[in-house]
C-alpha cells in the first residue's frame, strides 16, 4: 500500500559545513516531498534523492508524534524524520538525517556543531522502513488499523465512562458510609487527579520500553484495583483506591493518540483523530447512564463491579494490539542487524543520543511548568481545555440538582438525561473530520505549509456552542420554567450543543498546541493535561453548593459568562498568533 505521508530529512547546509570545517550559511527550501533513499552499497555516501509527493498538503514541518521526545537528548542530536523516512537500503546517513528543533531559536545541534563529532557521526547509519516495509505500521491493512483505532478508543471512553459512573449512586455512598456530598464527590475527583499524574510516568516509559507493555501491565493493574474498590468497608478504602485506580487507567489516555498516529499518516487520521478526540469526553457520559439504572437497581457496588468487567474486557483487547512505535520497532531492528553483521555504526538516533534521567526528569516534570509560566498560547489554551473538561464534570452533579430534585426523577432518569450530551458528541465526529480537510485545503493553498493557526476555525466556531448551552441549561430550569408537561426538554436539550461545542474545542486546540510547539510536544501536552485534570477534580466538590445557593439559572449563567469570556481567545490567536510565537524560544518559527 502507498504511503500518504512521509516526513522529509530536511538537511541544514550547515551540517555539511560542520563535517568539511566549512561554515556556509544554510540556503535552500527546508521542505521537500517524500523522500526515498537509493543506496547500492553500504558504504557508498553519494545517496540518490528520489522526491515524490502523495498528497499536496503534507508539510513536512509538522510534529511527528512517532518521535521519542521526552528520551531523546534533543540539544545533542536535534531531531531526525527517521522513523518517517523510507529507503531502499534500510539505512540513512546519520549525519544528513539529524536537523534542529523546530522553534523560532535556530540552534544547529551539538553534534552536527562540533566538527569532530560531526566527522564521526558520518560513520553511523540509522535505520529507517523499507520501501514496503511489512513490520512499518502504516503498511497495515486498512481493516486492522481500523481494529487497532476502535480499540483505542475504546480503551479512552472505558477510563473514562469509569470516571463518572459512581455518579449514579452517591445517595447510597453518603448513607453507607456516614458522609457528605462533597466527600462522595472525591471519589470522582480522585481518580481525576489519577488521569493528571499517571501520564508523567506513562508518557517517558512507553518511549524507553515501546507502547505494548504500557498497554497491557497499567491496565491489568487498573482492573485489579477495583476490587478493593467494590468491596470497601469505608470510605477512605474506597476514595484512595480510586485514585489509584486513576493513576493506571490513565496508560490509554497517554497511548491512545500516538497509537492511532503510528497507524496513520497525517492526510489519513482526520475520522481516526475525531474519534480519539470524542472518546476522553464521551465516555464520561455514559457513566451516569450505566451507574444510574445499575446502582437504582442492585446497588453502588455493582457499579464498581460491571465497571470492573467493562474493564477487563477491553484490556483483553489492548493487549491484541502489537507493537506500533517506530522508535521501539527500529530499534530492535537495529539490534539484531548489529548481532547479525556485526557491524556497530548500525543504531538509532534514540540509542545515539538517549537521555539522561535528570533530563527525563526535566522534560517530563518541570519543562512543562515552565513552558505554562513562559508560554502564552499554552497557558490560555491549557485554561479553555480545562475549562470545558471542567464543565462536563459539572454537568454530572447540575443535572441531579435539577431532574433529581427539582423534577423528582429516580437516577436511572437523570442518567438518560445526558443522552443529549453524547448527541452533541456523535455530531461533532461527523464535523471534525470537515475542520480537517479545511485545515489540508488551507495547507495546500499555502503551496502545502500552513500556520498552526489555520487550526483555530474550528475552535472559533465551536466556542459560542458552549455558553449558549449553559444559558439555555440555566434558565429553561426550575424554578425559571416549573416541573411539568414537555417542560423537561428544555434543559435536558442543552446537552446538545454543549457535547457538540465540547468535542470541536478539544480537536482544534490540541492539534493547535501540537503545531505551536513541535519541538516541545511532550511538554505541552503533559502541562495541558495537568491543568485538565485539576479543573476536572475541582469541579465536583463545589458544583451541588453553587446551584443550591445561586439557583439553576445564576449558577450556570455564571459559567456562561465564564465561558463567554474565553471565546475570544482563538480570534486573537487567530489574528497575533503568529506574532506570539515570533516572541517565544520554544513555539514553532
Amino acid at each position: 500500500m502507498p504511503h500518504s505521508e512521509t516526513s522529509t530529512i530536511a538537511v541544514p547546509d550547515e551540517a555539511h559545513a560542520a563535517a568539511h570545517h566549512k561554515h556556509d550559511k544554510h540556503e535552500g527550501d527546508p521542505r521537500a516531498g517524500h523522500i526515498t533513499f537509493t543506496d547500492n552499497t553500504r558504504a557508498a555516501r553519494d545517496l540518490t534523492l528520489t522526491r515524490t509527493r502523495t498528497h499536496e498538503s503534507h508539510d513536512d514541518t509538522r510534529p511527528d508524534l512517532s518521535f521519542p521526545f521526552g528520551t531523546t537528548d534533543v540539544n545533542r542530536g536535534g531531531f531526525t524524520n527517521e522513523y518517517r523516512a523510507v529507503s531502499e537500503s534500510g539505512y540513512m546517513p546519520a549525519d544528513l538525517a539529524l536537523r534542529p528543533v523546530p522553534s523560532h531559536v535556530y540552534r544547529l545541534p551539538q553534534a552536527l556543531a562540533d566538527p569532530e563529532k560531526a566527522r564521526e557521526l558520518k560513520q553511523m547509519k540509522l535505520v529507517t522502513w523499507k520501501e514496503g516495509d511489512p513490520e512499518d505500521p502504516r503498511n497495515w491493512s486498512v481493516l486492522y488499523r481500523w481494529y487497532i483505532t476502535a480499540v483505542c478508543a475504546i480503551a479512552v471512553v472505558q477510563v473514562a465512562f469509569a470516571s463518572a459512573v459512581v455518579t449514579g449512586d452517591f445517595k447510597d455512598i453518603e448513607a453507607e458510609f456516614h458522609v457528605g456530598e462533597v466527600v462522595t464527590a472525591l471519589s470522582v475527583s480522585l481518580m481525576v487527579v489519577g488521569f493528571g499524574i499517571g501520564p508523567l510516568a506513562w508518557s517517558p516509559l512507553s518511549e524507553l520500553f515501546g507502547r505494548r507493555p504500557i498497554w497491557m501491565i497499567p491496565g491489568v493493574i487498573y482492573v485489579i484495583f477495583n476490587i478493593p474498590c467494590a468491596v470497601a468497608k469505608n470510605i477512605q478504602t474506597l476514595l484512595i483506591c480510586r485514585f489509584f485506580c486513576g493513576i493506571f487507567a490513565s496508560a490509554p489516555l497517554t497511548l491512545a493518540g500516538g497509537t492511532i498516529s503510528d497507524v496513520w499518516d497525517n492526510n489519513e487520521r482526520g475520522l481516526a483523530i475525531a474519534l480519539f478526540a470524542a472518546a476522553p469526553y464521551g465516555g464520561p457520559v455514559l457513566g451516569p447512564i450505566v451507574g444510574g439504572f445499575v446502582g437504582e437497581t442492585v446497588g453502588w457496588r455493582w457499579i464498581i463491579w460491571v465497571n470492573m468487567i467493562f474493564a477487563g474486557v477491553v484490556t483483553a483487547f489492548t493487549m491484541t494490539i502489537p507493537e506500533t512505535f517506530a522508535p521501539t520497532l527500529l530499534r530492535k531492528r537495529a539490534q539484531r542487524l548489529r548481532e547479525e553483521t556485526g557491524d556497530t555504526t548500525i543504531t538509532t538516533e534514540q540509542e545515539l543520543f538517549k537521555a539522561s534521567l535528570s533530563q527525563i526528569i526535566t522534560e517530563t516534570l518541570l519543562r512543562p511548568f515552565q513552558m505554562i509560566v513562559t508560554e502564552p498560547i499554552l497557558l490560555l489554551m491549557s485554561m479553555y481545555i480545562a475549562l470545558i473538561y471542567g464543565l462536563l464534570y459539572a454537568f454530572f452533579f447540575s443535572y441531579p440538582v435539577v431532574f433529581g430534585e427539582y423534577y423528582a426523577w429516580n437516577d436511572g432518569m437523570v442518567g438518560v438525561t445526558f443522552c443529549s450530551v453524547l448527541i452533541g458528541v456523535a455530531l461533532a465526529i461527523f464535523v471534525t473530520p470537515r475542520i480537517e480537510r479545511d485545515y489540508l485545503r488551507r495547507a495546500a493553498e499555502k503551496g502545502g505549509r500552513a500556520d498552526p493557526e489555520d487550526r483555530l476555525p474550528g475552535m472559533m466556531i465551536g466556542a459560542w456552542f458552549v455558553p449558549v448551552s449553559l444559558f439555555i441549561f440555566g434558565w429553561t430550569s426550575p424554578p425559571a420554567v416549573l416541573p411539568g408537561g414537555g417542560n423537561w426538554v428544555g434543559p435536558v436539550s442543552s446537552g446538545i450543543p454543549f457535547g457538540f461545542g465540547m468535542v470541536i474545542i478539544y480537536f482544534s486546540a490540541n492539534a493547535y498546541l501540537i503545531d505551536a510547539f513541535p519541538g516541545y510536544v511532550a511538554s505541552a501536552l503533559a502541562a495541558k493535561t495537568v491543568i485538565r485534570s485539576g479543573s476536572g477534580a475541582a469541579m465536583p466538590l463545589f458544583i451541588t453548593a453553587m446551584y443550591h445557593n445561586l439557583g439553576n439559572g445564576w449558577a450556570a449563567s455564571t459559567w456562561a459568562f465564564i465561558s463567554l469570556a474565553m471565546v475570544p481567545i482563538p480570534f486573537l490567536f487567530y489574528r497575533y498568533g503568529r506574532a506570539i510565537r515570533a516572541r517565544s524560544k520554544r513555539a514553532a518559527a
